[in-house]
């Protein structure tokens, strides 16, 4: 069984920074692609951003230049740099990861809340 926890969430001023983190525990042989989605109010899902093993990247645009995700495949963690926040980032973040256990599952963490205030 996997178990992922979030963590870093909270409220910060405009222009200020938050660093997200995820970390996967459990009977893991690997992880795949790591993704961080977000969810505003009223709004549905959406990706934000991943990381592949291979350390290509992927953002959304409204994130480009202000998040950067990155990995620790020895922790089975992913993190989530957020600089220059706005008050639109304002969410529930969830990490999403591709384990490997018995086969290939997609997890989903608990969620973390970022406020961001003008």
């Amino acid at each position: 069984q996997v178990q992922v926890v979030e963590s870093g969430g909270g409220l910060v001023q405009a222009g200020g920074s938050l660093r997200l983190s995820c970390a996967a525990s459990g009977s893991i042989s690997g992880i795949r692609t790591m993704y961080w989605h977000r969810q505003a109010p009223g709004k549905q899902r959406e990706l934000v951003a991943n990381i592949i093993r291979d350390g290509r990247t992927y953002y959304t645009d409204s994130v480009k230049g202000r998040f950067t995700i990155s990995r620790d495949d020895a922790k089975n963690t992913v993190y989530l740099q957020m600089n220059s926040l706005k008050p639109e980032d304002t969410a529930v973040y969830y990490c999403n990861l591709e384990v490997a256990t018995t086969g290939w599952y997609g997890v989903w963490g608990q969620g973390t809340r970022v406020t961001v205030f003008s």
